[in-house]
């Protein structure tokens, strides 16, 4: 099992960052998703043993959190979204000497520090200082650092950064591939586009609080059923000014209207909205989901749950 986490939480001063988390995750590739200031970061760092819970009790890789902290981050390896060396050293030398911090002897460390190189595609560069290195190449040594030392699960924050399109497949890429060797993934990213691409389940935190947990395909599944879409007869702006007047969340797609029901609002109240004020409907049907429209119905449905402050 990955994580096993109970009731977990984490203060700084009055303010609550995870606020009561509760899930249990098996192997496999996660995507962690929510809006800034969701708990994210605070969640990665709690697991990696780098910020003590305030309450609750965790275990990665069936490792206790904090008795077993040393043994925790020798088992995980960590891509962080910001850049974190020093321009001076060589790619190879920045990568044995991660290896090193894990436990690693050193002649091992600088062993696997070549391997990994090549395995992301800096074989030919890894005596080159990082100062010079583009985007693209930053990345792949962070990366190339995460795997240095052979780990069970991989934190991966923002892989894909920074990346033109033709780069940004590239790191998928990898990434699938470092799933396909049996190694856990948990991807936290903005970029939903990449979530779906890599993932089969994700977590959504949204101010602290778990919202979603469960595969993808059954986050749009359920979503599906909340998100119409409605083409009307040369009235879609009467239409919308209408909905949104009965407090139905509306944005223009296209020729049509993209409608989210909140509870208690019902399919049945559209129809009868278009029935009293005379609208011609020419199309009706549930709404083609991407996991980007299913996070924002998600995240609208909590926002309406949320008590007022």
């Amino acid at each position: 099992m990955l994580f096993d986490l109970e009731n977990v939480q984490k203060s700084y001063g009055n303010y609550q960052a995870l606020k009561g988390i509760t899930l249990k995750i098996q192997e496999g590739s996660v995507g962690l998703l929510g809006p800034n200031g969701a708990g994210k970061s605070t969640l990665i760092k709690s697991l990696l043993g780098l910020l003590e819970l305030s309450g609750g009790s965790a275990s990665v890789l069936g490792f206790r959190l904090p008795e077993d902290t040393h043994k925790i981050r020798q088992s995980i390896g960590y891509m962080p979204e910001n850049d974190c060396y020093l321009p001076s050293m060589t790619a190879v030398s920045y990568v044995a000497l991660m290896g090193g911090l894990t436990g690693m002897p050193r002649s091992q460390a600088l062993s696997r520090a070549h391997e990994t190189l090549h395995y992301v595609g800096l074989g030919e560069a890894r005596y080159r200082k990082l100062g010079g290195f583009s985007t693209g190449m930053k990345q792949r040594v962070k990366l190339a650092q995460a795997l240095v030392h052979g780990p069970r699960l991989v934190f991966l924050d923002e892989p894909t950064n920074g990346l033109d399109p033709q780069g940004r497949d590239e790191m998928l890429d990898l990434i699938g591939d470092v799933k396909s060797r049996g190694i856990s993934v948990v991807l936290s990213s903005h970029i939903l586009y990449d979530v779906e691409k890599v993932c089969e389940s994700m977590i959504m935190l949204d101010q602290g609080e778990l919202i979603h947990f469960g595969t993808i395909a059954a986050l749009k599944a359920d979503r599906q059923k909340s998100i119409v879409e409605i083409e009307t007869k040369e009235q879609n702006e009467q239409f919308a000014e209408i909905l949104k007047a009965r407090g139905f969340s509306v944005q223009q797609q296209g020729l049509r209207l993209q409608v989210r029901l909140v509870a208690p609002q019902t399919v049945q109240g559209l129809l009868d909205a278009a029935i009293e004020e005379d609208i011609q409907v020419r199309r009706f049907m549930p709404a083609e989901l991407t996991l980007e429209k299913a996070f924002l119905s998600l995240l609208d449905e909590h926002a309406h749950k949320a008590p007022a402050a």
